[in-house]
């Protein structure tokens, strides 16, 4: 009990935590779990190694070409090359696919012509039965 006044405020120094936090064993440790997770995400991603079967059942997007129908400016309606009456558009794309209804259709309409007619002949064709109906569009020269 002779622990003077001085001494005892000596002791609740030496004893009182430390204010700082060492941060550099943090970042060590957080920089050697990135490498291995950069190291081991493309592996995860490989999948399994699966011997397919072999078939000789064609693949599901067999047909050779797509049926393009094309609108003029001036409206007019081509099917391929040959021009087509609005009216008997379903029925000549229809033996054209050979009743083929997931035939690939590709529309293509002129840049001058109204949006709404290029909608309305898309519509005809669906409203036939068509499932694979599309829109061609002309890339600009020298772009992505």
């Amino acid at each position: 009990m002779g622990a003077s006044l001085s001494d005892l405020r000596g002791r609740r120094r030496k004893r009182r935590p430390m204010a700082e936090i060492n941060v550099t064993p943090l970042v060590d440790v957080m920089l050697v779990l990135l490498i291995i997770f950069m190291v081991t995400a493309p592996m995860m991603t490989s999948g399994v190694n699966v011997d397919l079967p072999k078939t000789d059942a064609a693949p599901v997007n067999t047909d050779t070409k797509p049926i393009t129908v094309s609108i003029r400016s001036n409206g007019d309606l081509y099917l391929g090359d040959e021009p087509v009456s609005p009216d008997q558009l379903v029925d000549q794309l229809k033996a054209a696919a050979q009743n083929d209804r997931e035939h690939r259709i590709f529309v293509r309409g002129d840049s001058h012509i109204d949006y709404g007619r290029v909608m309305q002949i898309m519509g005809q064709i669906t409203a036939g039965g068509f499932t694979h109906v599309a829109l061609l569009a002309q890339q600009p020269p020298g772009g992505h």
